[in-house]
């Protein structure tokens, strides 16, 4: 369940009495209407927290980035925001919606510096997705037999790639009729039709989304590649992630077969 923010972290965000409770999205540790969770690195959390803190965005509430007593983001290892209310729900098509409305305010956003140092699992699945290091070792039976046979039927696209949120699925917070609302930002350098997708992928592998959720965005362009390329990414994480089962695997074969009719 992770460990809670400790008392002196708590005290640099103006929380120093409020009992930890740990909440579903996070792990994240609301602490009165401060919430707090581990820094992925300083670099990122910074950019994280100045982009959300500028960030306006139509019908979408986003949760503002706290700077400690002394004007720090990130205090031993932790990061603070304002809480939001809400929980993950199963309303795919109102996440994707979600998910444009964000990179419609974040297309000018320059390309961050610390992407081009990311060596975590996501970072480098995200490059094999896209053919950009053909060395990631993967392992066969967890995804890596699906990628290299889907990896076939990349083609060249002409969509404009730009800072997106790579990880919305799970992480986009519903409270009634209130607006959605995000906590955090998974920062990719990529299409924003490719996040949308990456969504979908998602909810079809493990969110018991119906198949008609990949028609009713096929409006979006180059949306098969796109796709094909959400998919190659879940493939690869899958394939070289430590956890990673025979049983997660199913919801990726489910969704590599409705691509697969997309291509085939």
């Amino acid at each position: 369940m992770g460990t809670p923010p400790p008392q002196h972290v708590r005290a640099a965000f103006g929380a120093k009495n409020a009992e930890p409770v740990l909440v579903e999205h996070g792990p994240v540790w609301r602490c009165d209407d401060v919430a707090l969770r581990q820094a992925t690195g300083p670099a990122e959390a910074s950019w994280v927290a100045q982009t959300l803190g500028d960030l306006e965005v139509p019908d979408l509430r986003v949760a503002r980035p706290i700077r400690s007593s002394d004007g720090r983001y990130v205090v031993g290892g932790w990061v603070g925001f304002r809480f939001i209310s809400g929980r993950a729900e199963p309303r795919y098509d109102e996440v994707v919606s979600a998910s444009l409305r964000l990179h419609r305010a974040t297309a000018g956003l320059p390309r961050p510096r610390f992407l081009h140092a990311r060596a975590d699992v996501f970072a480098v699945a995200d490059r094999a997705a896209w053919g950009e290091d053909r060395r990631v070792q993967m392992a066969a039976n967890l995804g890596g037999r699906l990628f290299e046979f889907y990896a076939e039927f990349r083609k060249e696209i002409d969509l404009r790639p730009q800072v997106v949120h790579g990880d919305l699925f799970g992480n986009v917070l519903f409270d009634g009729d209130a607006a959605p609302g995000i906590m955090d930002f998974a920062a990719f350098y990529r299409p924003p039709e490719w996040a949308a997708a990456v969504i979908v992928v998602d909810a079809l592998a493990w969110g018991g989304a119906d198949d008609g959720l990949v028609k009713r965005w096929s409006h979006l362009a180059e949306w098969p590649q796109a796709l094909l390329r959400a998919l190659l990414f879940r493939l690869a994480v899958h394939a070289t992630h430590p956890r990673s089962t025979s049983r997660s695997m199913r919801g990726l074969e489910r969704v590599a077969q409705e691509v697969g009719r997309l291509l085939l």
